[in-house]
């Protein structure tokens, strides 16, 4: 158990620290208001499924890490690139780093690899769900990254929500749907 720890524990870390750097695009936000909610659906998920939860935790923590370092641009291939060299350093198993990865280039919505593994399903699945805990970070986006005005602002965010659900597993959704029906409610 300690050594569960003891990773998670110091991949947590990494992707904190890589958040905080002063040349992180982001800032600290990713931090917050994405990582922390897609580990915590994870961890949910991970026991309802039956999952390995120690590679959920773990992929949940490092799937965006790319995006961070590098760029949103293909950032499934550099989050996946970065996590086999961060657990290699920590000593991780390989047979279990090879996992992670795939969990990690597999769970984009917009890009539609088969996923064939639990795992791979619940990281999609919490980083979908991660969007209803930070509809105020796709505003943002909208409004910083893209320079849309309030209408269309609010129909992208309502357009990315109701994606993000219709994806999402049957599991999944029964958890998300009452702040999926808020969300929908308040973007009529």
């Amino acid at each position: 158990m300690q050594g569960k720890m003891n990773i998670t524990e110091e991949v947590r870390k990494f992707v904190e620290n890589e958040c905080k750097k002063p040349e992180s695009k982001y800032g600290n936000e990713p931090y917050l208001c994405h990582f922390l909610p897609v580990a915590s659906y994870s961890k949910i998920l991970a026991k309802k499924f039956g999952a390995d939860e120690e590679i959920v935790e773990i992929v949940a923590w490092l799937h965006d890490i790319g995006s961070i370092v590098y760029g949103r641009e293909n950032h499934h291939i550099t989050s996946a690139e970065i996590a086999e060299k961060k657990l290699r350093e920590l000593g991780y198993p390989e047979e279990k780093i090879k996992i992670v990865k795939k969990c990690i280039l597999n769970h984009r919505g917009s890009v539609n690899n088969k996923r064939e593994s639990k795992e791979e399903q619940i990281i999609a699945d919490a980083d979908s769900m991660s969007n209803f805990e930070n509809v105020s970070g796709i505003f943002k986006a909208a409004f910083v990254y893209e320079n849309l005005g309030q209408i269309e602002a609010k129909h992208e965010t309502r357009k990315k929500l109701e994606n993000c659900y219709n994806k999402l597993s049957e599991e999944a959704k029964k958890i998300i749907k009452p702040k999926y029906e808020a969300a929908m409610l308040l973007l009529e």
